[in-house]
């Protein structure tokens, strides 16, 4: 061999052994190329595929759309594979902040005012990602869902055991995750006073919703007969939803158009104009019935929340709720029904019920 080509030679192993060094330190971040995509494979949200040397992640069902940041949107890219580079998980999220009102297809991203992110499981005019969990879920720029979900339980004294244990025949609608979702609308409710206060205010609401859902059976009024007289016209707003359309729903049985107006009103929900939420949205759910408890007196003196963490009594609840009806000796037997429920969570949360059951 002669000196020239020796020379070479070690120049250009010189350059591979560079290469050697280098090459790896920039593809040691690279991803891995997930399947090849297939136009005739049905991908499902959270599924991932390789396309055109990128990983591309389904943001809900598809078939036949090839992975592309256009189209309707449904392919998520994550970054080149193969060879090139993937952004950590977090570093893509640039989606655009929530806006309420604004038109939202199903599959959009949003910061909501939290700082965190959610996807529209359906589309919607705007509703609250927080207050909205049938339309909204949380999301995580990893595609992952996030370990704890905003909304999820942050104390509340009833653990979901308890809460299945209460209601053991419950309708599959009435979850707990969306009560506990629920529970940031009123901060206070069953977070008020001491230990024994808190586990006592929990009982009462969720025995007096009990007895309005017969054990979280039911959703809407049975009575169907009653429907059309939910509507008081001498109200300005009217009924726009439809004559029919304000019947009782959720935990607490919300009825009448001027009730779902001020709760649209207080939680920031278009309940007057689509009270059907109510029926819909687990969360929306509890939000209305949590919505009465601690803001309405109904035909009684106080709100349900008022009478529990002052020491009032659970008897005061059932006034505010229904005492029209039931109290002054009206109802005993319906009374009743409801203490002995209280007496049966009280001992479940481990506390005492307190003097004045009845009203």
């Amino acid at each position: 061999m002669s000196r020239k080509r020796t020379i070479a030679s070690l120049a250009a192993l010189a350059v591979a052994v560079a290469l050697a060094v280098v090459v790896p330190m920039s593809s040691a971040s690279a991803a891995t190329c997930a399947t090849a995509w297939n136009s005739s494979a049905v991908y499902t949200g959270g599924m991932t595929a390789s396309h055109n040397g990128r990983n591309w992640q389904a943001k809900w069902w598809t078939q036949g759309e090839a992975p592309s940041t256009g189209g309707s949107g449904v392919w998520a890219d994550q970054g080149t594979c193969g060879g090139g580079t993937q952004p950590p998980p977090g570093t893509n999220c640039n989606h655009p902040a929530w806006v309420a009102g604004q038109w939202y297809p199903a599959g959009s991203i949003v910061r909501y005012t939290n700082g965190q992110y959610y996807r529209a499981k359906h589309e919607n005019p705007g509703y609250d990602p927080i207050i909205s969990t049938w339309y909204w879920e949380p999301y995580s720029c990893s595609g992952q869902p996030p370990t704890t979900p905003p909304g999820g339980n942050t104390g509340f004294v009833v653990s979901q055991a308890q809460f299945n244990q209460m209601f053991p025949s419950r309708n599959g609608f009435y979850t707990y995750s969306g009560l506990t979702a629920a529970l940031s609308a009123y901060p206070g409710f069953a977070k008020t006073g001491d230990e024994t206060t808190r586990r006592r205010e929990a009982a009462a609401f969720l025995a007096n919703v009990n007895h309005e859902t017969g054990g979280l059976v039911h959703i809407v009024e049975q009575n169907q007969a009653n429907y059309p007289h939910y509507c008081d016209t001498s109200q300005p707003y009217g009924c726009p939803a439809g004559q029919a359309a304000y019947y009782g729903r959720g935990p607490v049985q919300l009825s009448w158009n001027f009730n779902y107006k001020a709760a649209g009103d207080a939680l920031g929900l278009p309940l007057l104009t689509n009270p059907w939420l109510v029926q819909n949205d687990a969360a929306v759910a509890w939000k209305t019935a949590l919505w009465y408890w601690n803001t309405q007196s109904g035909p009684g003196t106080m709100t349900p929340h008022h009478a529990m963490v002052n020491g009032i009594g659970f008897g005061e609840t059932i006034r505010s709720i229904n005492g029209a009806l039931e109290c002054n000796g009206r109802n005993p037997a319906t009374v009743q029904s409801r203490v002995n429920a209280y007496q049966r969570f009280v001992q479940i949360l481990g506390t005492t019920p307190g003097n004045n059951l009845y009203c």
